[in-house]
């Protein structure tokens, strides 16, 4: 899988999606992702295997448990296994959960 068809899958949510921010914040609940950083298998001074890191970030305003269900949901029917985390950005009044996945070959 590759970065465009991690849009597309997104993007079938149904919710807002932007690589990185949007220019105009959409209504939430809308999803942001990006680039974290890579993971490639190496060895023998070489990189076998191409393994980029993506953060997809979930923002809501309240805890929406139905939203977080559709993100996890459409992850596994792309076959992308990801944790979890999230937090409470107090300066933005926004729940933000994010699933952590690896793309590999992409």
């Amino acid at each position: 899988m590759n970065q465009t068809e991690l849009y597309q899958g997104l993007q079938a949510i149904g919710y807002p999606v932007a690589y990185s921010h949007f220019t105009t914040e959409p209504k939430a609940p809308y999803l942001v992702y990006l680039f974290a950083y890579g993971n490639d298998y190496m060895a023998d001074n070489f990189n076998h295997a191409e393994v980029s890191v993506y953060q997809v970030e979930l923002y809501t305003e309240k805890k929406d448990l139905t939203a977080e269900q559709k993100v996890k949901d459409k992850l596994r029917e792309m076959q992308l296994p990801f944790s979890k985390s999230e937090t409470y950005l107090e300066s933005e009044k926004m729940h933000q959960v994010i699933y952590e996945i690896q793309l590999i070959g992409g």
